[in-house]
């Protein structure tokens, strides 16, 4: 009887213990439940396959344990404790204070609100939103044809995929930016972005550069990508002379310049549309043709012909040779033939007024003697002879009855 007495008054006094030892332990996480404490956090961006640190704090703990969860609340980390078997995902710092994990080769499927725990009662949370930058891929040009051809019409097209957000295309021809049509396509979490740039060949466009331009949050500094384009075209001709007033006895040159792609054959040249003639003082080489002493049989007019595979282009020269005597210092003498010219003009003026005046005196004095004879003339001409007749005798008759 003794011994369940004594039993009982151990139990009673370990009852005691027990009770004041965990009223005074829920006191203090009332207090600190009251305080209203909250886990501190912030939102993190980090690029795809890079490393993403997510940080938890708290000013006050009192042996507290901190957690982080995933997007799909599967618990990371209790305190120091890992309890998600994901190799990418390490302990950085770990403490009474602070929570911190790291997410090693972030992919876009990381993308998501995690959650820091503070296991006071109740339990204190709060969120952190994990943005991951789909980095684009580096932009491929499509479209171009090796060689174009001048008038066509091509559609070059630039491509990236994978950017989240969606990127941006700019293209520019050589240094000057124009403009293209961009469409941006969903794929998954992240983007495919293209834009189209169409434009008509023209021969200025051979050996231009056209680049495609990727921008993006993700990149530090944007990537470009460049196709030169190659444009073949029909030759076209021209003649230059190395005198502006070719004189007799003078070194003369004319040279024939053609552009074309492909590189047009030797050029061809001829004289009033046949072959040259062959004169000890006229020398072809290549594209020059070298006259040196002048003379005035050197006269007519000059051809180059220049072809490729796409075509033919050919230009002329008209050769007149001055006497160097009738030649100033800078030329013909241009006053003395405009006052040649004057001079013709003034006395073809004063000979149609001459004749206008005749004509005028002519018809009239025709009108009247045919008025006077024209009855009984059968043409113009008896009608004045009648009338003038008729004049001479009217007179005789007066001097008659007188």
């Amino acid at each position: 009887m003794m011994l369940m007495m004594v039993r009982r008054r151990v139990l009673f006094i370990l009852s005691s213990l027990c009770a004041s030892v965990f009223g005074v332990e829920g006191t203090k996480i009332k207090s600190k439940g009251g305080h209203g404490q909250f886990p501190i956090t912030q939102n993190v961006t980090a690029l795809e396959e890079a490393a993403a640190n997510m940080t938890c704090r708290v000013d006050f703990n009192d042996n507290t344990s901190l957690q982080w969860s995933n997007p799909a609340q599967q618990t990371l980390y209790f305190g120091d404790k890992k309890a998600l078997r994901d190799n990418r995902i390490e302990l950085v710092r770990a403490s009474w204070q602070e929570l911190t994990i790291r997410i090693s080769n972030v992919s876009l499927a990381d993308e998501g609100q995690y959650t820091c725990s503070l296991f006071t009662m109740p339990v204190r949370t709060t969120k952190a939103f994990l943005t991951v930058l789909g980095v684009p891929q580096r932009p491929e040009i499509t479209g171009f044809t090796r060689p174009a051809l001048e008038g066509n019409v091509i559609t070059l097209t630039c491509t990236t995929s994978g950017s989240k957000p969606a990127a941006h295309l700019r293209w520019f021809r050589n240094d000057e930016e124009v403009q293209g049509s961009m469409e941006v396509t969903p794929r998954g979490k992240s983007f495919v972005v293209t834009s189209s740039l169409s434009f008509q060949v023209q021969r200025g466009d051979d050996g231009v550069a056209y680049t495609c331009m990727v921008e993006h949050g993700s990149l530090n500094n944007p990537y470009m990508t460049t196709e030169v384009l190659e444009v073949h075209y029909a030759p076209r001709v021209d003649i230059r002379h190395s005198m502006s007033i070719p004189q007799e006895g003078h070194y003369f040159k004319l040279e024939c310049f053609s552009r074309g792609n492909p590189i047009p054959e030797p050029v061809l040249w001829s004289k009033d549309g046949g072959e040259l003639p062959d004169m000890e003082r006229m020398i072809v080489e290549g594209t020059e043709l070298t006259f040196t002493s002048l003379n005035k049989t050197d006269n007519g007019t000059y051809r180059c012909d220049a072809s490729n595979r796409l075509g033919s282009s050919s230009a002329e020269y008209v050769l007149f040779v001055y006497d160097p005597n009738a030649v100033g210092q800078h030329g013909p003498d241009h006053a003395l033939i405009g006052g040649v010219v004057a001079v013709v003009v003034f006395i073809t003026l004063c000979l149609i007024i001459v004749l206008g005046r005749y004509l005028a005196r002519h018809k009239g004095t025709y009108l009247t003697h045919e008025a006077k004879g024209a009855e009984d003339a059968p043409d113009a001409d008896t009608a004045i002879i009648n009338a003038e007749g008729n004049h001479m005798h009217t007179e005789e008759k007066k001097e008659y009855f007188i």
